[in-house]
């Protein structure tokens, strides 16, 4: 079961006086009930989005289901978005993409065993200049090499 926190149903209310239009505040209500559930969206946490909204649940899966950086299923404490689009795929993505795969022992969309990295290969993040680039959770890594990459994971806590 989910409901949103009456900080969040404060934060929502905020969000719908932004726009003309309810339809116009799914993004940031999908987005702050992924970050109520843990990084991902639940059928429930889209269903709940859908009444606070009064909207249909399919037009908010619709919403949900279009767009990359909402989480369909559960993600470990770290989530690597790794770039392959063509900026940074011709600036070496695809070697980074091998190489965390065989670091971590999985490949696009798996989480570790551990529970604490999902992998995920993203269309784009938006940073062609300044590529190849990484996402981990909400902080953008540019001008990513193997060696920097393996800098950044030795440094998250674990």
């Amino acid at each position: 079961m989910f409901s949103f926190t009456k900080e969040n149903l404060q934060r929502i209310e905020a969000e719908k006086k932004k726009y003309p239009t309810v339809e116009s505040a799914v993004m940031p209500v999908l987005w702050i009930a992924q970050e109520q559930n843990g990084n991902w969206l639940s059928e429930a946490a889209i269903k709940a989005t859908a009444d606070v909204l009064d909207l249909s649940p399919a037009h908010v899966i619709g919403v949900a289901s279009f767009y990359t950086m909402y989480n369909k299923q559960p993600v470990g404490k770290y989530h690597l978005q790794v770039c392959s689009n063509i900026s940074c795929s011709l600036l070496g993505a695809k070697k980074l993409i091998h190489h965390l795969e065989n670091k971590l022992a999985i490949t696009h969309g798996e989480t570790t065993q551990d529970g604490l990295y999902t992998f995920s290969e993203v269309e784009c993040l938006g940073s062609c200049g300044t590529a190849p680039a990484m996402q981990i959770n909400d902080d953008y890594h540019e001008n990513l090499t193997i060696e920097k990459m393996d800098e950044l994971l030795k440094g998250l806590e674990k």
